[in-house]
């Protein structure tokens, strides 16, 4: 039997890289295009050595000139350029995953507010689906073009949604604090607090009240819960390279225990593969996740405040963006939604 043909765009970013390392495991997969305006000629060996020979080297991103090269295009392009291409690759019967934000938003008028870009295709931002597995992984088996979601977002919706679907927590002040390694800002940051003397030995927020996340919380944590959610997000900065760790803080709407919390985190999440829940002794690290498909979450109560506090930390290349698309992938495909990415944690 023939293996999927998969197109990369953007292969030489940390996400597309660490993308086309899982996929050169994936039995059902052919890698068939590496898309790359920065290494044009260049084969990913060259662009990072620690990856293994690949015959193919990297071509200029041209929609017309690729899209009969690949039965799925997986598209690691910077925010606002897939939603150019995309609707040529869906004419050609392609199936897209997207990395970027193009089409996490249901409505076109979110983009000139947080993007600061009109939509080129508005018409397909009610088709598109954007979720996480472990949250809806049903819309995700019969869609032709899914949008990966968000590390942060991923890092919030996880732990919240359990919360959200049984109304135990006020909608209305939820507070998601996040901190982020500097690789999160992509292998082509030139800002000048990503070089290393700016992060090193520094701890700062950023985009506060106004980071590009916060619709993406706002608008699926509004569909789990089946009402309006207001998120306070604020973004930090920290000096390290990969990871993601958040805190949420919500006020509960009735009394619960802690013990109870990872109950209900438990009962969510037993039989997904890449969430763990820790329980009342034990704390998630960013350490924990790093090069994996996982996700670590656990839950507290503070009862003098009556507030639930939930803790998550992933790593933002693996289940904050390349391994997820994997997963999506699978799922899309109707393989085994482990495949090529049960990797163990790399630790130290």
């Amino acid at each position: 039997m023939s293996r999927v043909r998969v197109a990369i765009a953007g292969a030489t970013g940390y996400g597309g890289s660490n993308l086309f390392r899982m996929l050169l495991g994936h039995p059902e997969v052919e890698i068939s295009y590496l898309g790359s305006q920065s290494y044009v000629g260049k084969r990913m060996q060259e662009v990072y050595p620690h990856l293994p020979e690949f015959d193919l080297a990297c071509e200029a991103w041209d929609v017309d000139a690729v899209r009969d090269r690949a039965d799925v295009f997986i598209l690691a392009l910077p925010h606002g350029l897939s939603m150019h291409s995309v609707p040529a690759l869906l004419e050609s019967g392609k199936r897209v995953i997207d990395f970027g934000a193009d089409y996490r938003l249901r409505g076109p008028a979110a983009y000139p507010r947080w993007y600061g870009i009109e939509h080129a295709s508005p018409e397909l931002l009610e088709e598109a689906v954007y979720t996480i597995p472990e949250l809806d992984r049903e819309r995700i088996a019969g869609a032709r073009l899914v949008a990966c979601p968000g590390c942060y977002p991923t890092s919030a919706l996880i732990p919240l949604a359990p919360f959200l679907r049984t109304h135990a927590i006020d909608t209305r002040r939820i507070i998601v604090d996040s901190k982020s390694g500097v690789s999160g800002a992509g292998r082509a940051a030139v800002k000048l607090e990503y070089h290393f003397p700016e992060a090193n030995e520094d701890v700062c927020a950023y985009a506060v009240t106004e980071h590009r996340h916060t619709p993406e919380i706002e608008q699926e944590a509004s569909r789990i819960a089946g009402t309006e959610v207001c998120i306070s997000f604020t973004p930090h900065l920290i000096p390290m390279t990969r990871g993601i760790f958040t805190s949420i803080y919500a006020d509960l709407t009735g009394s619960l225990a802690t013990d109870q919390a990872v109950e209900i985190l438990r009962d969510a999440y037993d039989q997904e593969p890449f969430v763990k829940v820790l329980g009342a002794n034990a704390l998630p690290h960013t350490k924990s996740t790093v090069g994996s498909n996982f996700i670590h979450v656990t839950a507290r109560v503070d009862g003098r405040v009556n507030r639930l506090i939930l803790l998550s930390a992933l790593d933002n290349l693996g289940k904050g963006e390349a391994s997820q698309a994997v997963q999506i992938l699978n799922v899309m495909m109707g393989w085994p939604e482990t495949t090529a990415i049960d990797h163990i944690t790399v630790y130290p």
